[in-house]
C-alpha cells in the first residue's frame, strides 16, 4: 500500500513538472535504446551486471512517463515497478526513475546502493557498492545531493544533503560528505575533508 502511494505520488510530481527537452547531444537527444546501448558498453559489454541492469530500468522509467496519454503508459508503468522492485530487493541497488541521471554512469558491484529521488548525477560517474546519495535532515527530505560530471564514488561512501560535488571530483571510501567539493578534488574521511596537495 505505501508502496503504491508512494509511486503513485511521484508519477504525479513527475508528470507536472518533467517535459522532455531536445538539447542537442544532451541524453534527451538520444533514444532510449541508444542510452542503454552506451550504458552496455560503460558497463564492459555485460549485460549480466546488476549495475548495468539498474540503469537500463532507470532509463525505462523515464522513457515511459513521456508515453502519452497515460491509459497507454499504465502497462508501462507496471511493468517498470517490477523491475524496479526486482533490482531493489535482488541487488540492493534502489535507483528511482526520478533521479537525473547523466549518460554512461557505471554503478560498480552491488548491494546497499541507495539514491535518493531527487539526486542529480553528472555524465561518466561511477557509483559503488554501500554507497548512500540522500537527505541530511528531516525536516528537508527533497534536499539531496547534486554530482557533476565524472565524480569517482569510492565504496561505502556517504553523501549527504544538498551537496554539489564539482566536475572530476573523487570521494575516497567511507567517506561523509557533508559540504560542498570543488572541482579536481578528493575528500575522504567523516566528515569529508578536501586532501591537501603536498606543495601546500
Amino acid at each position: 500500500m505505501v508502496d503504491q502511494t508512494v509511486d503513485q505520488t511521484v508519477d504525479q510530481t513527475v508528470d507536472q513538472t518533467v517535459e522532455p527537452a531536445a538539447n542537442e547531444g544532451s541524453e534527451e537527444s538520444l533514444t532510449l535504446w541508444q542510452q542503454i546501448q552506451e550504458d552496455w558498453k560503460a558497463h564492459g559489454c555485460d549485460w549480466t551486471k546488476p549495475g548495468f541492469r539498474a540503469v537500463a530500468i532507470q532509463r525505462f522509467g523515464v522513457w515511459r512517463m513521456s508515453i502519452k496519454p497515460i491509459l497507454l503508459r499504465a502497462p508501462l508503468s507496471i511493468f517498470y515497478r517490477s523491475l524496479y522492485r526486482k533490482v531493489r530487493n535482488t541487488y540492493g541497488i534502489d535507483l528511482p526513475y526520478t533521479v537525473q541521471l547523466g549518460r554512461r554512469v557505471v554503478i560498480e558491484h552491488q548491494g546497499a546502493i541507495i539514491i535518493h529521488g531527487d539526486s542529480v548525477i553528472g555524465d561518466d560517474c561511477i557509483i559503488r557498492q554501500g554507497v548512500t546519495l540522500g537527505n541530511r535532515y528531516l525536516d528537508r527530505p527533497l534536499e539531496a545531493p547534486i554530482l557533476g560530471d565524472r565524480v569517482n564514488v569510492g565504496a561505502g561512501a556517504k553523501i549527504l544533503g544538498q551537496v554539489h560535488l564539482s566536475d572530476d571530483v573523487n570521494i575516497g571510501a567511507n567517506a561523509v560528505v557533508l559540504s560542498d567539493v570543488p572541482a579536481g578534488e578528493t575528500a575522504v574521511g567523516i566528515p569529508a575533508k578536501v586532501l591537501k596537495s603536498k606543495a601546500e
